[in-house]
């Protein structure tokens, strides 16, 4: 993969773009002169122009390309606009107060083949309405449909996504490799850390004593994931803290699972307050029980988006961490692959 070219001669703004491409996972190809630039200069991710060759670069007349910046450590320079504007550059980056904008610039240059990934948050209405079995099964569909599917476990009390998996061995990072990330994470990276199984890429928590998850990590995480995914489904606890809330205001869309009784629906009516706070697309997946589809979505005023069958069988499979029963010919599997189509094209 071709690298990021720096343009200057200044030692000092070299040693920070330097720091900068290091931290959006990269190194850069750096010509002191504008001459030195001509056999990168077109095939460069992302070109940033030192303050002080611009005036060289720009006589040279390059030709013109995206993701060209100019970089100063002048800041307040009068000047520095008009060699931005000579040199064709898209922006004007004042380091070292710039360094976080110049870090995702970097990063999203060097994204390969950048998608546009939907994400699907799953939240219970209430204890045991079935959101992380709900959450397992829509992912495992899309990764068997060949959609490159990133499942986040949000629930640190849950017990587990990987467990419902019967993944709680496979190889790879957890949770408590992301909580200190503060800043972008590349989604080449995402993936290449994360414990994955076919087309679909798992990230749950560690045994034992749990972390809570930063806001801003749950946040990398998931632009990480829209970036380089076609779907994310976040597993939701039902006591929602700042990262899941973090996670709401970030999806597509929300499925609350309700189930159809008395007490239900009312515990799922405490629980949609909360997420309504965070994000206005929610939709409802109806669980069975006494009460009528209509008799819920009016007490709830939620669209339903489905219904969930039980499935017999299943609790024995779960235990075993078996989700062989979910298939396209199970009602499981058929529900999800259904729901799935309808996500994906909303």
């Amino acid at each position: 993969m071709t690298r990021p070219l720096a343009i200057t001669d200044d030692g000092d703004l070299l040693d920070d773009l330097v720091r900068v491409a290091a931290a959006a996972g990269s190194q850069l190809d750096v010509a002191h002169a504008p001459a030195l630039a001509r056999p990168y200069w077109s095939h460069a991710p992302i070109v940033v122009v030192g303050d002080d060759l611009a005036d060289a670069v720009a006589a040279s007349g390059p030709p013109g390309r995206p993701k060209v910046f100019l970089a100063t450590r002048q800041g307040g320079d009068p000047d520095s606009w008009r060699r931005c504007v000579a040199v064709g550059a898209q922006g004007m980056v004042e380091l070292p107060e710039g360094e976080l904008r110049l870090v995702e610039e970097f990063a999203d240059a060097l994204e390969p083949f950048p998608r546009a990934g939907v994400v699907v948050g799953v939240v219970g209405g209430n204890g045991g309405a079935g959101a992380s079995l709900l959450s397992a099964c829509l992912a495992l569909s899309a990764s068997r449909r060949k959609l490159r599917t990133l499942l986040v476990d949000a629930d640190p009390l849950g017990g587990g996504i990987d467990v419902l998996l019967g993944q709680e061995e496979a190889k790879g990072a957890r949770w408590a490799d992301f909580v200190s990330r503060e800043g972008r994470v590349s989604s080449a990276a995402l993936q290449a850390a994360l414990p994955a199984f076919g087309e679909l890429t798992v990230l749950a928590f560690h045994r034992g004593q749990v972390e809570a998850i930063p806001p801003e990590a749950m946040r990398s995480v998931l632009e990480a994931g829209r970036r380089g995914f076609d779907l994310v489904v976040v597993d939701l606890p039902r006591h929602l803290d700042a990262a899941a809330a973090e996670a709401l205001s970030r999806a597509s869309s929300t499925l609350l699972l309700v189930t159809a009784d008395v007490r239900g629906v009312l515990a799922a009516a405490q629980v949609l307050g909360e997420v309504r706070r965070h994000t206005g697309a929610v939709g409802m997946v109806l669980r069975p029980g006494v009460l009528e589809e209509a008799v819920v979505a009016t007490s709830l005023d939620l669209p339903c988006a489905g219904h969930l069958a039980d499935q017999p069988r299943l609790a024995t499979a779960l235990n075993k961490g078996d989700l062989t029963l979910i298939d396209r010919r199970s009602v499981l599997g058929h529900f999800c692959a259904t729901l799935l189509t309808d996500l994906m094209a909303a």
